[in-house]
């Protein structure tokens, strides 16, 4: 086995393993999510309709950042969003779209999330805004996606879900059920009112703040 095809195959499998995780950590149901990796000059993603508890190293599909595949199976529909967010974004390691509830929910109340909670700085901004809808799998989504996600790491998706993005797989799974959970946090503070809203200069004291957060420096061994 070349070193490539053993980089491969290792990467594959961290997309099966990060599929299964999301799955049991509740931001995902069945195979309606998908993600993908950077690799070599494009990108590896699961493919079209299998469940995650089935999927070996060698279904995860290589497609290139021109949309081309060479591999037996199809990529996900949504191939064109992970495209797209690997193209415009040179620091997207990683790509995570999921149905997720409470995300969903707002996503079909078309409904951004403001800055409620601090913790909205994690997607890059003030908002985690929604996007307008478009059907599935269509070059319309992943535009309309594009567009909410300037200057962010994540956005909810028109009466779909959301996605996010980050420096690997490992990290965009962290956002993704950060994502979730913000929007789970929202929905229920809505049902008792109006959230209170920070403001610009409270978010980027937040935002500066963010700039060391949750790094540290390396084991000494």
């Amino acid at each position: 086995m070349t070193s490539e095809s053993s980089s491969r195959e290792f990467l594959a499998q961290q997309v099966i393993d990060t599929c299964r995780a999301m799955n049991a950590q509740g931001i995902n149901q069945g195979t309606a999510g998908n993600v993908s990796v950077r690799f070599d000059d494009g990108f590896l993603i699961t493919p079209s309709g299998m469940a995650y508890d089935c999927l070996q190293p060698a279904d995860i599909v290589l497609v290139g950042l021109d949309g081309a595949t060479n591999d037996r199976l199809k990529p996900s529909s949504e191939w064109r969003m992970h495209c797209d967010i690997y193209r415009r974004h040179d620091d997207a390691g990683a790509v995570l779209h999921t149905h997720s509830i409470f995300a969903t929910a707002l996503s079909c109340l078309r409904r951004d999330i403001p800055a409620f909670h601090y913790m909205i700085a994690v997607a890059g901004g003030n908002d985690i805004r929604c996007a307008d809808y478009a059907l599935f799998g269509t070059q319309a989504l992943s535009d309309n996606m594009l567009e909410a996600l300037e200057d962010r790491r994540a956005c909810l998706l028109g009466t779909h879900g959301m996605i996010c993005f980050h420096d690997n797989l490992e990290r965009a799974l962290w956002l993704g059920v950060e994502v979730e959970t913000l929007a789970k946090q929202y929905w229920h503070a809505c049902q008792a009112g109006d959230p209170v809203i920070l403001n610009d200069t409270e978010m980027q004291q937040v935002t500066d703040q963010f700039t060391d957060y949750g790094k540290q420096p390396p084991r000494k061994d």
